[in-house]
């Protein structure tokens, strides 16, 4: 699994943060989404289905 962040399309509302199960993803200094335990994704795509700004992709 590989996650893919649009950062210039994120605007940091947490959205992703909120669903992810395994806390994958948190909201930077920037408040931008990034990924800060990549190797504990599952690719469950919660983050990609609720991204209102289509800001985060799951690669499989």
């Amino acid at each position: 699994m590989k996650l893919k962040l649009i950062t210039a399309r994120c605007k940091g509302c947490g959205v992703c943060v909120n669903f992810c199960p395994k806390k994958v993803l948190a909201i930077s200094e920037v408040e931008k989404c990034e990924a800060v335990h990549p190797e504990l994704c599952i690719g469950c795509g919660q983050c990609e289905l609720r991204c209102p700004d289509y800001a985060i992709f799951v690669e499989k």
